[in-house]
């Protein structure tokens, strides 16, 4: 069935003496689209990490909900999360293909060779590239191939941190129509991002961090890029 809900309660998380988030408070639904912004240093990265279950907080919960049952954060559930790092968390000595038939197996994918090969069509990485090591790929290259791997599970919840850095045009608009078939497809979305442009009409959910705490939270059915960069200069900057 998949996740239908994710809550944060309260979370904070330091490292040493240095405050990332203070209690923040979140709810992440089915069939949402949630962008994550806010300047640098404002915790975007750190709130991902907890929510992929790689970074634990240091106060707070996150209950990961599938119907009206929470589950606990075990490798089950890692299964169903697609994580989108600054990190391609690839091996540049393997192929595109081979990167994702090694991923594909870890998660127990049924044929990940056709998996691989059809989310490589998806994220528009050709013949040629997929054929050679992920080492000599170009910035946006990898970024294809990283979020090939995201996927390559099928999560029911897919945390993406700036995934149109190194994107041209074409790619960005792919994978803004992406997000938005797997918001029909009842995937939990949150995408930490500053191209508004790129981000906009597939929004549904927006939350602006500052300083590690919840600045603002909105939901309204497509964002336009003009409310977007208006929300973000009134609750950002």
């Amino acid at each position: 069935m998949g996740l239908s809900r994710v809550a944060v309660q309260k979370v904070g998380k330091r490292f040493g003496h240095q405050r990332a988030l203070v209690g923040v408070d979140l709810e992440l639904a089915a069939g949402e689209v949630c962008a994550l912004l806010g300047p640098n240093g404002a915790g975007k990265s750190t709130l991902l990490g907890i929510l992929s279950t790689l970074v634990r907080p240091t106060s707070g919960a996150v209950t990961y909900v599938d119907g009206d049952a929470a589950r606990p954060a075990d490798d089950r559930l890692r299964g169903e999360i697609g994580l989108l790092a600054h990190a391609s968390l690839c091996y540049g000595e393997l192929t595109a293909v081979e990167n994702l038939v090694f991923f594909g197996g870890l998660y127990g994918v049924a044929d990940p060779e056709a998996r691989a090969h059809a989310l490589l069509d998806q994220v528009g990485l050709d013949g040629k590239a997929r054929a050679r090591v992920a080492s000599t790929y170009s910035r946006g290259m990898v970024q294809r191939l990283a979020l090939a791997r995201a996927l390559i599970a099928d999560p029911s919840l897919l945390l993406l941190d700036e995934p149109f850095t190194g994107l041209d045009r074409g790619g960005a608009l792919a994978l803004g129509q992406r997000l938005g078939q797997a918001r029909a497809d009842g995937v939990i979305v949150l995408v930490v991002t500053h191209d508004l442009e790129a981000i906009a009409e597939v929004t549904d959910h927006v939350v602006v961090l500052r300083r590690g705490q919840v600045a603002h939270a909105v939901r309204q059915r497509g964002f336009t890029y003009a409310e977007l960069r208006d929300l973000y200069h009134r609750h950002a900057d």
